[in-house]
């Protein structure tokens, strides 16, 4: 699995009907509006790194509103909650 965060400027009055565009793409499974130097942060996830390309420039890049992107590609998750599901042993 593939994971990687697209930054999106985005034109104003554009930032809530882009998100709901966004959620509609399969591959992208969450989308945050985030304070700073981007309006949008949309979480996508595909099974090869192949497919993100596409992802990218044939379905999100293209979208009406966006002005501009940056993705970054996650090499490895860290988490507090998969640590604590590691010691999870089903006792309530």
């Amino acid at each position: 699995m593939t994971t990687a965060f697209i930054l999106m400027n985005v034109q104003t009055g554009r930032l809530k009907s882009l998100a709901s565009e966004l959620l509609e793409i399969e591959g992208i499974t969450e989308v945050y509006s985030v304070a700073g130097e981007w309006d949008l942060v949309a979480i996508a996830r595909v099974r090869e790194h192949e497919a993100l390309s596409d992802l990218i420039t044939e379905h999100v890049a293209g979208l009406q509103g966006i002005v501009k992107t940056e993705t970054l590609i996650a090499f490895r998750a860290f988490s507090k909650r998969d640590l604590g599901l590691m010691w999870d042993i089903g006792v309530d």
